[in-house]
């Protein structure tokens, strides 16, 4: 292998403005150029270093042997009837602590990520990890364990890899005459908070203005309860909508489905919760998987608005997605019983129904799923 094999080429691809300046700084070229590729890579979206042609000819090609943008592969595409389509994706062999070259420190990994066009908005749901660690019980993603962590670049990439395929309906997403918005959802693969660092790097390009700018208001980052993660992330300038994961009325309910409350019991999350600094616009998300004859019924109801009640907080129900696991959607009638009973509390609570059903992109459903699909 020669230098030039991208295998050993520093991938831009994840890196902040000012990790780029570092970058062409070390390589004997003004700071100002890092900055130049940065706009290119996620305002333009220019992934081929010879289409950013504000830089010199003679740079460009330099940088097309030192230096790649390595964006996920598409595998496969699985389009559903509601036209929801999820996006199998091949990562590259790469550091998974986010180290600067493209090397030998981690395998090489699949994962998924959930592209949902709509009227107005679009919305991805992004892969934070391949497979999970925390071992949701109901979650068909817990049955492929934890491969590996994802670097910011990988983050990033899925994001820009569902607006690229899409760019032709969608013109430029960002673009206010269009009247379109983008939502960013981290609730695919793995859990954010276990990935801080990455998803923090990822997060910084995505919320950037100057980078793929998506606003803070359309960001949500979902997590099973990490309660040092979530007071760390209450400490960012720049951070994301937070949405817990909470799926249970009492402890005891909840670690039979979530071990991870043996750990971080509900009383010591909804602590972190009570000290989490809302900004003026914002609301505490509480989703609750609606697991039929378990958790459903109008005892958990109430118990879930006792445990809320001093909290400036919202509950999304959100149906059991079927999967290979001994679990049942609720009866629609008695869903509609809990979210009155939140409701008549004065809580706001809504039904979310996944989209993407058929073809395993719903909520819980990602387990690289092939045989599953009709």
């Amino acid at each position: 292998m020669t230098p030039q094999d991208p295998q050993f080429a520093v991938n831009l691809l994840g890196k902040s403005v000012e990790e780029l300046r570092g970058f062409m700084e070390s390589l004997g070229e003004p700071g100002y150029r890092g900055a130049q590729i940065y706009h290119a890579l996620y305002a333009e979206r220019r992934f081929d270093i010879a289409a950013i042609t504000n830089l010199p000819t003679a740079l460009r090609q330099r940088l097309a042997s030192e230096a790649a943008v390595l964006l996920p592969r598409i595998v496969r595409r699985h389009s559903s009837s509601d036209g929801t389509t999820r996006y199998v994706l091949a990562l590259a062999a790469q550091e998974s602590a986010g180290g600067p070259s493209i090397g030998a420190g981690a395998k090489p990994a699949t994962i998924e990520t959930v592209f949902m066009p709509g009227e107005n908005r679009q919305t991805i749901c992004v892969s934070t990890q391949a497979g999970c660690a925390v071992d949701c019980h109901f979650c068909l993603t817990a049955t492929l364990g934890l491969i590996r962590n994802l670097t910011a670049g990988e983050i990033v990439g899925q994001v820009l890899v569902a607006l690229e395929d899409n760019r032709a309906t969608l013109k430029f997403p960002f673009d206010s005459a269009q009247g379109k918005q983008t939502n960013i959802v981290l609730m695919g693969q793995g859990e954010p908070l276990l990935n801080y660092d990455s998803v923090m790097a990822a997060l910084r390009i995505l919320l950037d203005p100057n980078g793929v700018a998506i606003s803070p208001k359309h960001a949500t980052l979902s997590t099973s309860g990490i309660v040092p993660g979530i007071e760390r992330l209450a400490q960012e300038k720049v951070r994301p909508k937070l949405a817990i994961s909470l799926n249970a009325s009492s402890n005891e309910q909840r670690e039979k489905i979530m071990p991870i409350n043996r750990k971080y019991p509900i009383e010591l999350l909804l602590d972190a919760c009570a000290r989490y600094p809302l900004r003026t616009w914002e609301w505490l998300t509480f989703e609750y998987v609606l697991l039929g004859g378990f958790n459903d019924s109008p005892d958990d109801a109430r118990r879930v608005v006792k445990l809320l009640a001093n909290l400036r907080a919202k509950v999304n129900l959100i149906p059991w997605n079927p999967g290979e696991l001994p679990y049942k959607k609720p009866d629609p009638a008695r869903l509609e019983e809990f979210r009155r009973i939140i409701t008549d509390k004065g809580m706001p609570a809504f039904v979310r129904y996944s989209r993407g059903q058929d073809v395993m992109a719903a909520c819980g459903q990602l387990a690289l799923l092939e045989s599953a699909i009709a």
